[in-house]
């Protein structure tokens, strides 16, 4: 079941666009992006407070809420230049992992089949199953691949007594066959989780995980592009998840589970428009936004960008695409073009 409007918050949509209602399949015919809200944090392992996350990335923004924000790097209005709308949130209780999970993926197999691409906003990251699943289920189950920005692989297998939380989807997706094992590339890991028993698991579906050591050491470009190749390799689409927690919890604080040591906000813009400028994405999440932990909104905030980056860099590709030009990251701000 999905409903019409935020589950928490004021009742407003991401930064003014239109609203549409994933009952009436006419309000988002001919959509670019729909954008959802999954207020779900039931699957938390240490601080819930996510299912705020999605009205907080809404509001995170001291212009105006109305409908265009002009992109100084990438010259391009990706709220007026896509079709941009918002469904609202899909209803979800903590206490019933596997009656939101079901809705959130039927809310996204929606948006994937009409066209769009949905933009989920989180939401703890238990969410990243159905999420991927319902744009698989329009795509083909094995034929996107994912790229997974984040401080967590993700992919335990019974935590807590449980198959689903925060911890595990990206172990129930490759199970599922949704996306396959050697073409999930995940990026920012580190800490001292998971242990070797489920390293193990990892490394015998063939996945690719760059750890922080090695994303210095390399430098994020040369990961990024190496990470790329394979995501484009005998795959269709790629599905991004964004889990803020990536970064070091200096530059995002209010979120779950905070691990010291990760990548600045300015590389994680800096990554997801490379990601969406450069590959043909499918799905967008950005999850384990916090408020309850959060200082001065700097976690949403940055939720709130990482949401423009992916939209802009989208509405650059189409552009280029259409005019047969390349957008220049090194040319001068006022060269009129």
């Amino acid at each position: 079941m999905t409903r019409y409007g935020p589950m928490f918050g004021p009742d407003i949509t991401f930064l003014g666009v239109e609203r549409c209602d994933l009952d009436d399949v006419d309000s988002y015919a001919g959509a670019d992006v729909v954008i959802l809200g999954a207020p779900f944090d039931g699957g938390t392992s240490h601080r819930p407070g996510a299912r705020f996350g999605p009205s907080a990335i809404r509001q995170a923004c001291y212009l105006p809420h109305d409908g265009s924000r002009p992109s100084l790097a990438l010259r391009v209005d990706a709220l007026q230049d896509l079709q941009v709308l918002d469904a609202g949130d899909v209803e979800t209780y903590a206490g019933d992992i596997e009656g939101s999970l079901r809705a959130i993926e039927e809310a996204v197999a929606r948006i994937s089949a009409s066209g769009a691409v949905p933009f989920v906003l989180g939401g703890d990251h238990t969410i990243a199953l159905p999420d991927a699943t319902g744009v698989a289920r329009h795509h083909g189950f094995g034929r996107i691949s994912m790229v997974h920005f984040d401080a967590h692989a993700d992919t335990g297998d019974v935590e807590f007594g449980h198959l689903h939380g925060h911890g595990q989807p990206m172990r129930r997706l490759i199970e599922s066959g949704a996306i396959r094992g050697d073409r999930f590339l995940q990026i920012g890991l580190r800490g001292y989780w998971p242990g070797p028993e489920i390293l193990d698991w990892m490394a015998g579906q063939s996945m690719r995980s760059y750890e922080m050591t090695e994303v210095v050491t390399r430098g994020l470009d040369t990961c990024l592009t190496e990470a790329y190749g394979i995501a484009l390799d005998d795959c269709d689409g790629v599905y991004l998840s964004v889990d803020v927690d990536v970064c070091d919890p200096g530059h995002a604080p209010g979120t779950g589970t905070p691990e010291p040591g990760g990548l600045t906000a300015r590389q994680l813009l800096d990554a997801v428009r490379r990601t969406c400028f450069e590959l043909p994405v499918v799905g967008v999440e950005v999850v384990e936004v916090a408020p309850p932990y959060d200082h001065a909104e700097i976690t949403a905030y940055l939720g709130n960008r990482v949401v423009l980056e992916a939209l802009s860099a989208m509405a650059r590709r189409r552009k280029d695409a259409a005019g047969g030009v390349r957008w220049d990251p090194s040319r001068p701000l006022l060269d009129g073009r």
